[in-house]
């Protein structure tokens, strides 16, 4: 489905991105481990639109989309829950959500797609009047899933959607990430809680300083005992 190929990124001369290759595929979770600084959210933020790459290709569905804009992909399917949420704090939850479907014309399909975000996210349809700004940082971060979501992404792109929450609501977070795959949704993930990340995964990726240093599925890295000294207190 996503296909990243010898990427190659860069900020000024610092090279961050250094000829990573990476697949997503169809139906699949896939996550990318690694410490702050090892280059997860620049290969994100790059495969969505938002970064230019130096050299390499990204592909969906083997269309070179490289140098597209963001919104084809978002055209294209690719739907992205930044870093840090990143909601509209002065417009409300429901306005929040609808501008996840700027790009829609069906009517019907919207609102269908509004009830399922508020089945997912009960909380959100009971806070649905409230500005973002005054929602908890749980909240936040389930508007800011459901808000990619209403695009109806085929591929989810989610930058550390456990940051700063309490370990219930981790859980919880986590409980319907699985939820929103079932559906069908390929899921491309980036979590600093390794544990949990490596759980739900199909296939995962360690990055460290740029490169992809060990790849493998979600129970063989759980198994490794480099990743459990480095990544899960082992």
């Amino acid at each position: 489905m996503l296909e990243i190929k010898d990427l190659y990124v860069h900020f000024g001369v610092i090279n961050a991105i250094k000829g990573i290759s990476l697949k997503v595929n169809d139906g699949n979770i896939v996550t990318l481990i690694g410490a702050n600084g090892a280059g997860k959210t620049t290969t994100l933020r790059t495969a969505s639109g938002l970064k230019k790459p130096a050299s390499g290709q990204i592909l969906l569905d083997d269309e070179d989309i490289t140098h597209t804009s963001a919104q084809y992909r978002v055209q294209r399917g690719i739907s992205h829950a930044p870093e840090g949420r990143r909601v509209f704090p002065t417009m409300t939850v429901l306005e929040n959500l609808e501008l996840g479907a700027f790009l829609r014309k069906d009517k019907q399909g919207i609102k269908a797609d509004l009830k399922r975000v508020y089945e997912l996210f009960p909380r959100l349809h009971e806070r649905r009047r409230q500005s973002a700004g005054t929602l908890s940082g749980g909240e936040q971060q389930m508007l800011a899933i459901g808000r990619a979501l209403m695009s109806r992404p085929r591929i989810l792109f989610l930058d550390e959607p456990s940051m700063g929450l309490a370990p219930l609501l981790v859980q919880e977070i986590f409980r319907i990430i699985r939820d929103i795959n079932s559906t069908g949704t390929t899921i491309l993930l980036i979590e600093q809680n390794a544990s949990m990340a490596l759980q739900i995964a199909d296939y995962a990726y360690v990055m460290e300083t740029g490169s992809i240093v060990i790849s493998g599925s979600g129970a063989e890295l759980m198994q490794s005992e480099d990743i459990k000294k480095a990544y899960l207190g082992g």
